[in-house]
């Protein structure tokens, strides 16, 4: 049973997320995203202005004069949430963990998606698949999925996101949307372990990168001797963060790992939305989804 903190918690984030989407997020995503194909639904009579090309000839025969085709949008989008469940997440120093802002957006994405009769599932994903919710449509799967990301416990804590897009890329059959959400750090991440399954997911289906990240991962404070635990291992190491040299070898390691990761999506033109745990998150959800359309259209 779920305590009633977490109930409180998971109310807080339906109410936050359906209010952003119910007034903008939802065509913008609509608008951004688009169905695989037009579906024909009805006949009606020419109008000065129409395509030609969509007159009906056997209905303009049998009528005695022309009728063309209606056409909608087969607007029905498979959306799976990609979500890196490993023990970095359980890391924050301002406000909120990791997993928890990875919540918060995924409750987005997955509200403006039932908003337009789409369906979702979520993957959560450690150095190995640890659990797989097929898509389905309706606020109750939402909240379901929103329920499972803040409580979810996996049954290990490395990272190795390959495994995790080759079994996507098994069990889809058809183009999805796929919103990968994680911290994009550790040996896992590396082109070297990453570059090949992403780069095939990325052509069978629409990915999106969505990176969160904590200010301290990127810097460490001026503390003294701090013993740290290495989240995904549980190894605790006595770190001296006084130390100018290891802090700018540190600061030095993850700018490096930064820019590797933005010069693997550019190369292999994946779209990415980098969020802070400190941030609101919706202006830069209002600005891709604005770019993408744009760049589409």
């Amino acid at each position: 049973m779920l305590s009633p903190e977490f109930i409180k918690k998971i109310r807080q984030i339906e109410l936050h997320t359906r209010k952003i989407v119910n007034t903008t997020f939802a065509g913008e995503y609509k608008s951004t995203f688009k169905g695989t194909g037009m579906e024909f639904v009805d006949v009606r009579e020419y109008q000065p202005g129409d395509d030609v090309r969509s007159i009906d000839w056997k209905v303009t025969a049998r009528m005695g004069r022309p009728y063309v085709k209606k056409f909608v949008e087969e607007r029905e989008l498979t959306v799976i949430l990609c979500v890196d469940a490993s023990g970095s997440g359980y890391f924050g120093t301002r406000g909120r963990f990791k997993v928890e802002q990875a919540a918060q957006v995924a409750a987005t994405l997955a509200f403006s998606a039932v908003k337009n009769n789409d369906k979702v599932g979520l993957l959560f994903f450690t150095d190995r698949v640890e659990k797989y919710i097929p898509p389905k449509k309706g606020r109750l799967h939402v909240m379901r999925l929103i329920r499972d990301i803040l409580y979810f416990v996996p049954e290990h804590k490395g990272t190795s996101p390959s495994p995790a897009l080759e079994f996507l890329m098994h069990i889809l059959k058809h183009r999805a949307i796929v919103f990968f959400i994680g911290d994009f750090l550790g040996e896992g991440y590396r082109p070297q372990n990453f570059k090949t399954s992403l780069g095939i997911a990325s052509r069978r289906h629409d990915l999106v990168a969505v990176s969160i990240s904590d200010s301290a991962e990127h810097s460490l404070p001026p503390a003294g001797l701090v013993d740290v635990e290495d989240a995904e291992s549980g190894k605790i190491y006595t770190v001296n963060f006084s130390d100018k040299g290891l802090a700018k070898g540190f600061f030095s390691f993850t700018q490096n790992a930064l820019q590797e990761k933005d010069r693997l999506f550019k190369q292999l033109s994946v779209d990415q939305i980098d969020i802070s745990t400190t941030e609101d998150f919706t202006p830069k959800l209002h600005k891709f989804f604005k770019q993408r359309a744009k760049r589409f259209h």
